[in-house]
């Protein structure tokens, strides 16, 4: 586990704000010259490990491009060392799974929601991507498995998991859900399934961040997180900023803050007309993560 300072990874002005939070482990294998017999040797190393890494700026914004001389990464405070690889993520492959929070009191977000995932598979994600839908609502719901990043299916996808929701929205707060879902263990679902997939592995949870009674720990969520590379998004609905709150702070919905950071996300706030931007915006932040390898 590599540790953070909140931005303290690298050195300089254009480094104010980099941030590191979790890795993923690999393998790495290398040809070196033949011996005197002629016969190259390879030599393979099961200890290559990749952190994805945000990188930003005092205004949240991606900082390109950064010298790979420039990433120094230290292990639970020992002295810090220069990573061996440094490049940017781009068009790698994502596995992306997508939880759509309608248990909370005013989910506004949702009424455009179907055709703002549709845009995303349209506009910012690629073939190579697949992506899952869930909603919690009076039961978690998954109307969509790794499926192809396709906006016509997402956009099914989207309309049937919010289904329920939309059927009762003029008296939600009258629904008589006897045992609802709760944010933490619906996330631990959800990443537990993302935690197969190939690719980087991002879920991101459209709530406003309160949790509200789950049996799943917010420690056993963040360790399965960091341990299975799973980096969580958060996108809530601007003036909702309790979600923004760092930990310590009187709030129920601060931990969600803190689970996003740990995990190698970050939360983002949206308006429902500005919604299919910051959705776009998400993923530019995923493809200008840099991949670091020691």
């Amino acid at each position: 586990m590599a540790g953070t300072d909140r931005f303290g990874l690298g050195a300089g002005p254009a480094m104010r704000r980099a941030v590191v939070w979790f890795c993923v482990a690999g393998w790495c294998a290398a040809a070196l010259p033949a011996q005197d017999n002629g016969v190259p040797t390879l030599h393979v190393y099961p200890n290559l490990v990749q952190i994805p890494t945000l990188v930003l700026d005092d205004d949240l914004k991606p900082i390109v491009p950064i010298a790979e001389k420039r990433f120094f990464i230290s292990l639970d405070g020992g002295p810090k060392f220069r990573v061996t690889h440094a490049r940017l993520e781009g068009d790698e492959p994502i596995s992306l799974a997508i939880l759509l929070d309608v248990s909370q009191p005013y989910p506004t977000l949702m009424a455009k929601m179907d055709d703002a995932i549709a845009g995303l598979a349209r506009v910012s994600l690629h073939a190579q991507d697949h992506v899952s839908i869930y909603s919690m609502y009076c039961k978690l719901v998954r109307t969509s498995i790794d499926a192809p990043a396709d906006g016509a299916l997402l956009k099914g996808a989207v309309d049937r998991a919010l289904a329920e929701w939309s059927a009762g929205a003029q008296d939600r707060h009258k629904r008589d859900c006897q045992k609802p879902s709760n944010l933490w263990d619906s996330m631990a679902f959800a990443a537990n399934e993302l935690s197969t997939r190939p690719g980087r592995r991002v879920l991101l949870v459209v709530t406003d961040g309160v949790d509200r009674g789950s049996r799943t720990s917010f420690t056993a969520l963040r360790d399965f997180a960091q341990e299975r590379s799973v980096a969580i998004f958060g996108l809530l609905q601007s003036g909702d900023v309790s979600g923004l709150l760092p930990m310590g702070t009187p709030n129920r919905s601060s931990a969600f803050n803190a689970l996003c950071e740990l995990s190698g996300g970050m939360v983002l706030t949206a308006a429902p007309k500005e919604l299919a931007e910051r959705l776009k915006w998400f993923t530019t932040l995923l493809r200008d993560r840099y991949i670091l390898e020691f």
